[in-house]
């Protein structure tokens, strides 16, 4: 169990210069855009003119069987040709052979049973990003599914790495009790140095979670309530997803290539696998689902033009479901797996009009995300009320133990990589051990940008760079986003299961590189 810093000396390790020049990265990248670390890619073929393609919504995915406590879902993990840039070809690796992959809707309280199916070249895993999980179903990043066929051999590899890995051949049966509020969670590859080149090629999809307490409330639904996954990618000349994986085949050596340590970023912007898409709503109020499924790219989303008198996002809720009250921004900050649900009245602007969101952090083709046109009027009997769910507070003084977490650049096996407390991830090492059902305040210090993701729990930001929380912070998160430099405390409840779960940076290549720890709820 790392030693918990006192308070003074913690926040000085967060403020100075030697943070960063521990990293062994310090340079002139830091000097760049203050919302960015990582490198771009630039696409080999000619990008297509946005807000010309039309905003797919993933399909929802129904239940093969169901009974009095469970319904049950198969996915295949398949590769796939699809048209993600109109008129090219680009080949990919999707759950269903879709990018992104349907999307899955349950009731909280109700289990969900998805078997998946790797008809891949490579072993998976399937993470359950916010899901409430017991640990054979948490998606572990060694509890591989080796892909149907497949000899054995890669299995006995894992297992003399991590004696305590559950490996399945060919299937597997998830299973996620959701006992937990309505949130919006998604589900992606999580396997070991591998997650970001997987989920680049497609793994990624929506898990919605719905309860009696939300859908009380008068909130726009049907078509009016969007889920919108943005990520970024690149394009090589032949029209495939461009990604500088060291090895290509994604069987024996993670990473990426040296310029793209710090983070692989795109030049073309997607929401649910289309490039700037454009969705004609009507003058009425929206909830979008934002998450940031990108690899490394931070988001500044904001609505050109604002509607008039400001406040163009009405926050609803965080990563893990509705806020007490709503929370009014003009623009939102969203790191890697980070969700915003927020509601947009469109009925602010004339008909006709285009609003483009945009990313304030982006140059470029970056600098846009999508465009909504008001087409039309309509009837809206939605609307936001004041309160949205019973408070659940975390006290400081409830907590029990006081833990203390470096993320930071450093050697992993030669190369230059990613580390928690100066060591890689090792299946084999345990940092924390918190009692099943004890409060504790977890306090993260970072060179870089690390937005950083807890399993099983939901937290409470406490404090940021020895302050308050900002206005981005409200609610119950399971992720993170941190600054250069930066300390922020988390408090959190470690009930629900007992086992071994990990935390990580949630910039994929950061991951890959060995920025993940085991915790075991005991």
């Amino acid at each position: 169990m790392p030693t918990a810093l006192p308070r003074r000396r913690f926040l000085g390790l967060a403020g100075g210069a030697g943070v960063l020049l521990a990293a062994g990265l310090a340079g002139p990248r830091l000097l760049g855009a203050a919302g960015v670390t990582g490198e771009q890619l630039v696409s080999g073929l000619p990008l297509p003119a946005p807000f010309q393609v039309p905003l797919p919504i993933p399909a929802v995915l129904a239940p093969v069987a169901r009974d009095a406590d469970a319904d049950r879902y198969e996915i295949v993990q398949r590769q796939a040709v699809v048209e993600i840039l109109p008129g090219v070809r680009t080949p990919i690796w999707g759950y269903q052979g879709t990018f992104p992959g349907p999307t899955i809707e349950s009731r909280s309280g109700r289990t969900a049973v998805v078997a998946h199916r790797n008809e891949l070249p490579v072993p998976t895993v399937v993470h359950l990003h916010g899901g409430r999980t017991p640990p054979e179903s948490d998606g572990y990043a060694t509890d591989l599914v080796l892909p149907v066929g497949a000899s054995p051999a890669h299995a006995h590899d894992v297992t003399a790495h991590d004696p305590a890995a559950v490996i399945s051949r060919g299937t597997r049966d998830y299973a996620y009790p959701l006992r937990q509020r309505a949130a919006a969670l998604w589900y992606h590859d999580h396997r070991m140095d591998f997650t970001g080149p997987a989920v680049y090629r497609g793994l990624a999809g929506f898990h919605l979670v719905r309860d009696d307490e939300e859908d009380a409330l008068p909130l726009p639904r049907g078509e009016r309530e969007l889920p919108l996954l943005i990520t970024d990618r690149a394009f090589a000349e032949d029209g495939s997803l461009h990604y500088p994986s060291l090895d290509r085949t994604l069987t024996s050596v993670p990473g990426v290539e040296e310029p793209y340590v710090e983070g692989v970023l795109g030049d073309v912007v997607l929401v649910n696998g289309a490039p700037w898409p454009v969705a004609e709503v009507s003058a009425t109020r929206h909830r979008l689902r934002l998450l940031n499924g990108s690899n490394a790219r931070r988001y500044d989303l904001a609505l050109d033009p604002p509607p008039p008198g400001g406040g163009g996002f009405t926050q609803i809720g965080a990563d893990q479901g509705l806020l007490d009250a709503p929370v009014v921004h003009d623009h939102v900050p969203i790191a890697p797996a980070e969700r915003y649900d927020v509601v947009v009245d469109f009925g602010r602007y004339p008909v006709g009009s285009e609003v483009t969101l945009v990313n304030r952090l982006g140059t470029g083709s970056t600098a846009l995300v999508m465009r909504f046109r008001v087409a039309r009027r309509a009837a809206d009997d939605s609307h936001v009320p004041d309160r949205l769910s019973e408070p659940d507070p975390l006290d400081r003084a409830q907590a029990t133990v006081t833990r203390d977490f470096s993320f930071r650049a450093g050697r992993v096996g030669g190369r230059h990589g990613w580390t928690v407390d100066g060591e890689p991830y090792s299946p084999s090492r345990i940092d924390a051990r918190p009692r099943l059902g004890d409060v504790e305040v977890w306090r993260f210090v970072v060179d870089l940008h690390h937005p950083i993701h807890l399993h099983l729990v939901d937290f409470r930001v406490l404090s940021r760079g020895g302050r308050a929380p900002g206005p981005h912070d409200v609610g119950r998160k399971d992720t993170v986003d941190l600054r250069p430099g930066e300390a922020v405390e988390v408090i959190a409840r470690f009930d629900g299961y007992r086992g071994r779960y990990m935390f990580h940076c949630h910039n994929a290549e950061h991951e890959d590189m060995g920025m993940m720890a085991n915790f075991e709820t005991v």
